[in-house]
């Protein structure tokens, strides 16, 4: 079987988890790491017996796939030369920084069949997977991320650092498009947003908040699921999920009983589909429409704080 080759563009703190999937699967060929820092990148391409290139464009011509961890404020530029040669792309979460650069984006790997697929890692977490197949009609979402302040990723505000990934989540697993969103939030340690929460209001009638802050005093990744008469909670660090239902007669109160999970390297099982996709032809499991509509509540849920709206405004 011909082995899939593929680079990795940018192997920072991610980007060089990136490149040690790809290294370790027997049926792709590592052939190069791209990175502006020179130490950095052959440091990294020596430790992974492949080679260092510090422009992207030297992978064109190469490569039949590429893993994309640059800053946001560079996926559209490194992206499209790579889609334009039916390259497919693993570009990492946000899409974009705009949704007209998305749409582009997408344009472009409609237009030559290049797999695109958007990093939501959370999509491949067993604690979302076990309880999405057991859902019937969610009618509340809760999701909460909260870290502790780091340096690392404040380019962006805490909606497309952070919550970007739990939107993800709650749309696909309210199973319908937004209908409106109210948002509120505040800049702590940076001149972006650093704390922020959303309702957003789906046009089947769920209903789901979501909180993000990275000034939290603690690391926290809670969803919880309430469908019917069962509330189901995820925690996505330990990657653990329990169902809860009313029990007792006199005294009612909540059970919670575990549901079955087999605790997975999520990054890897997201590099594993993107490298199936290329394989099978199949679309991928977030793929850029799906990028997209996370980036649209994003930049929504961004401009309604920004601008000081208190109230509801209707997705569009």
């Amino acid at each position: 079987m011909k082995k899939i080759k593929v680079g990795v563009v940018g192997v920072g703190y991610l980007g060089q988890f990136h490149a040690e999937k790809y290294a370790a699967m027997p049926e792709v060929d590592l052939v190069g790491v791209v990175d502006t820092d020179p130490e950095r990148g052959q440091l990294i391409a020596q430790k992974l017996s492949t080679r260092w290139f510090p422009e992207p464009a030297l992978l064109l011509g190469r490569v039949d796939a590429v893993s994309i961890v640059v800053p946001t404020a560079f996926h559209h530029r490194v992206a499209l030369p790579f889609l334009e040669q039916g390259v497919h792309v693993l570009l990492e979460k946000p899409v974009t920084v705009t949704l007209d650069q998305a749409d582009e984006v997408i344009a472009v790997s409609d237009r030559t069949n290049a797999v695109l697929q958007i990093g939501h890692i959370e999509r491949f977490n067993p604690a979302v997977t076990s309880i999405k197949k057991l859902l019937t009609s969610p009618r509340y979402i809760t999701a909460e991320r909260a870290a502790p302040f780091t340096v690392r990723c404040t380019d962006v505000n805490v909606i497309l650092d952070l919550m970007i990934h739990d939107l993800d989540i709650v749309v696909d697993l309210a199973g319908s498009d937004p209908k409106e969103i109210s948002a509120a939030g505040a800049s702590v340690m940076t001149t972006e947003t650093d704390t922020a929460t959303a309702r957003i209001v789906f046009e089947n009638g769920c209903i789901a908040d979501v909180t993000a802050s990275r000034v939290s005093d603690e690391k926290k990744r809670m969803l919880r699921v309430f469908d019917g008469d069962n509330l189901y909670t995820s925690d996505y660090q330990t990657q653990k999920a329990t169902v809860s239902r009313k029990a007792g007669d006199r005294v009612v109160e909540l059970v919670a009983k575990d549901i079955a999970t087999e605790r997975r390297d999520t990054l890897n099982e997201e590099i594993r589909s993107f490298v199936h996709c290329i394989g099978t032809g199949t679309r991928p499991l977030v793929s850029g429409r799906e990028g997209r509509r996370a980036l649209a509540l994003a930049t929504l849920i961004t401009r309604n704080i920004t601008s000081g709206m208190s109230g509801f405004v209707p997705f569009t």
